[in-house]
């Protein structure tokens, strides 16, 4: 776990008792060479001003230097100058701020924010909300309603002096909160080299791993000296304290999880998936282009943004698959056997993106799926069509889906050419974690795509190297963990 540091002007001015974190001047924290020395701490900025130059500035400056977590970073401190950045959270908590100040008279309101709270439980999700996007610790939020609606208009961290009497136990309690952690049981607690945030979605009916191999991870998370913690995209703001993160939920670019993974990589994370990855991985637009200028073997693919079934079959051939850029778990996927078929699905698919993609349809009894963990193969399935169904996944009428059987293969028995291919494949992706589908015809194999959130589920891809698979995925993270560095002291 990472020592927590409260940095402020002056110590002997600090009006606040918190257990749980030392307290430290911003001058001693930027000189002395304890400080600068010692690893994994996280860095909680009180200073008065954070103004460009200022000690409050170069507290978040050099913590980042040091490999601390500084909260607030110096990519915040820039955003809350920033009118445009303001705009942007107003408009993304538009609903929440409406609801929140529903009953407000005045037509100004300032909203204290401590740790990602309010003392009203009303606006305590809108406080939280807040800390998510500006990660200061000490915040008020000054909000006005024009022509019936409520926007923010500005942001600011406040000093100590500025909390009221009334205030100030609940922001010890809320401080504490983020100091501390539960005790396990047997009332002693294990200090960890490393913290791991593992991002899941509890109930996500396609969630890439299932319980139980969640489980898996965080068992071998401890066994690396890496203390795991699950989190959920409401714990945004609060991603700094953490030094690696393995996102286990659905991805996509115009979505939090993508938005999550470029905070986390920003404030210096190791992380899977990490925000290219994402970008390159889940738009298939291009990853066509990818593969085309990387000589990577693919399905005749023509890309168009028209009507035109013409072309299509002109370019592919019928039967041909349609697919939307980002479509995922064969959702936005579907197949035309004639050209008036063809026309009527394109117009369909049109409708919600400006191109689609058609590709010759390739049929085969099963998929293969190559799991890539740092440029090398990790483990191999065969993922076998849904029965009576041309993809491995078929959705009823009702939206139950049912799945066809997964079956793992030891990688010496699968073709080398596979494992070549597909390796090749995530090359001009990244390092992280991957899984590649093929199809086979005859002893050629072509990539369907690249995934950057690969399933691990439990007695499926784990069907081989059982706990092992989770121990290299968990490797992955402490052997660049180590490389980076930083991390916890440890007791003893």
């Amino acid at each position: 776990m990472m020592k927590a540091l409260i940095v402020v002007d002056n110590p002997k001015r600090w009006p606040l008792e918190l257990e749980g974190a030392e307290l430290v001047s911003a001058r001693e924290y930027l000189v002395s060479d304890k400080w600068a020395d010692l690893r994994g701490l996280r860095v909680y900025n009180l200073c008065r001003s954070y103004a460009y130059q200022t000690l409050g500035y170069y507290v978040s400056l050099l913590a980042a230097a040091r490999g601390h977590r500084a909260i607030p970073t110096v990519d915040t401190l820039q955003d809350l100058r920033l009118a445009p950045v303001v705009r942007m959270v107003s408009e993304q908590l538009q609903e929440l701020i409406q609801r929140s100040l529903a009953t407000i008279k005045a037509n100004r309101f300032e909203l204290s924010v401590y740790f990602g709270g309010n003392l009203a439980e009303r606006h305590h999700a809108l406080a939280r909300a807040l800390y998510q996007q500006f990660s200061v610790p000490l915040l008020r939020a000054a909000f006005e309603r024009e022509d019936g609606e409520w926007r923010l208009v500005a942001v600011r961290p406040i000093a100590s002096k500025e909390i009221p009497e009334s205030h100030r136990d609940y922001v010890v309690a809320q401080a504490q909160s983020h100091f501390g952690r539960p005790v396990r049981e047997g009332g002693k607690r294990r200090s960890y080299r490393y913290d791991l945030a593992i991002l899941v979605k509890p109930d996500e009916e396609d969630s890439p791993s299932d319980d139980r191999a969640i489980k898996r991870f965080a068992k071998a998370a401890r066994d690396l000296d890496m203390e795991p913690h699950l989190i959920g995209l409401e714990d945004y703001g609060s991603i700094a304290e953490y030094d690696a993160l393995f996102i286990r939920t659905t991805t996509q670019v115009d979505h939090p999880t993508y938005r999550m993974a470029r905070r986390a990589a920003a404030e210096g994370l190791v992380v899977i998936d990490d925000p290219v990855s994402i970008l390159r991985c889940t738009n298939k637009v291009f990853q066509t282009e990818l593969f085309r200028r990387h000589n990577i073997p693919h399905p005749t693919t023509f890309v168009t943004g028209e009507a035109d079934p013409d072309k299509v079959v002109e370019a592919v051939g019928l039967p041909c698959v349609l697919k939307q850029p980002d479509s995922a778990f064969s959702l936005g996927v579907t197949r035309a056997e004639t050209k008036e078929e063809l026309e009527t699905k394109l117009e369909e698919l049109l409708e919600d993106s400006e191109l689609v993609l058609a590709q010759g349809f390739v049929p085969s009894a099963f998929d293969w799926r190559i799991g890539i963990l740092g440029g090398k193969p990790l483990y191999a399935c065969r993922y076998h069509m849904a029965k009576g169904h041309w993809q491995i996944v078929t959705t009823s009428e009702k939206g139950s889906r049912r799945y066809g059987k997964v079956e793992s293969v030891r990688l010496e028995e699968v073709p080398a050419e596979a494992i070549e291919i597909a390796t090749k494949a995530t090359r001009p992706i990244g390092d992280g974690l991957y899984g590649v589908d093929l199809k086979q015809i005859d002893d050629h194999f072509l990539v369907i795509e690249v995934n950057d959130n690969p399933n691990i589920d439990s007695d499926n891809e784990d069907g081989i190297l059982g706990e092992e698979l989770y121990v290299r995925v968990m490797q992955w993270f402490r052997e660049r963990l180590d490389a980076r560095g930083s991390g916890s002291p440890r007791n003893g």
